[in-house]
């Protein structure tokens, strides 16, 4: 069973020895090996997610937001993570970047993810189109952040949690959104519109699962705490 990931700890990355691993990755394996599938990793931009999907290059996906736009073009297994924004900034914040309605009107450079929730957040903020930095992988946009070609880079909080945790030298801060502003937002792991059967297996595995101490050790693994996991269960 092919699974495509992208490097974006704590959810997916490699290890030292090349090992595919993270959050997401050791929940599909778990899942996978529970329905007698082998579990194939392979690894993809965010932008080729869901068309590898409906291509058959790959039979699902890391967790993704599962957006009304997104469930015309495939489907989502059960909430898998609840998470909020955060912004990836220079040590102690110098520009004072709290919040998205913070951008409006400012000279700040922004970094996104082509196509991702926070890409679209940070264009309907008020910022300047071409303040607007979109880049195709994780660690671009990070490294825009840390060279200062970008003031900030917009995102989950956890995976910038991760990232740092995984680059501790890097002179960089995690800035999180507030609830009020943006509310924790639900992930899912994606399948092929039609794949009625896949999905609703994996979710049966799911079900059983989320929220046991076993599940809970996995995601203490890779930074999650039992209140983030307790979101699931609500």
């Amino acid at each position: 069973m092919k699974f495509a990931y992208l490097i974006e700890p704590p959810f997916n990355h490699r290890d030292s020895d090349g090992t595919v691993t993270g959050s997401d990755v050791e929940l599909a394996r778990h899942v996978l090996a529970e329905l007698g599938h082998a579990f194939e990793p392979v690894e993809a931009e965010f932008a080729e997610l869901l068309p590898g999907l409906a291509a058959g290059r790959w039979q699902m996906t890391t967790g993704l937001f599962a957006t009304e736009e997104r469930k015309t073009v495939a489907l989502f297994s059960t909430r898998i993570w609840a998470l909020p924004d955060g912004f990836l900034v220079r040590r102690g914040n110098p520009e004072g970047i709290s919040s998205y309605a913070a951008l409006s009107g400012r000279d700040l450079r922004i970094a996104v993810i082509r196509d991702q929730i926070q890409h679209h957040a940070v264009a309907a903020s008020g910022l300047a189109h071409d303040n607007v930095l979109v880049f195709d992988t994780y660690e671009a946009a990070a490294e825009a952040v840390a060279t200062g070609k970008a003031d900030a880079y917009a995102s989950v909080a956890r995976a910038h949690i991760g990232y740092l945790a995984l680059h501790p030298g890097l002179d960089l801060d995690v800035v999180t959104v507030a609830a009020a502003e943006k509310p924790p937002a639900k992930g899912a792991f994606g399948f092929a519109l039609g794949d009625t059967a896949l999905r609703d297996a994996v979710d049966d595995v799911l079900a059983a699962f989320i929220g046991t101490p076993q599940h809970r050790a996995v995601m203490h693994r890779f930074g999650f705490t039992n209140a983030e996991i307790d979101l699931l269960l609500e």
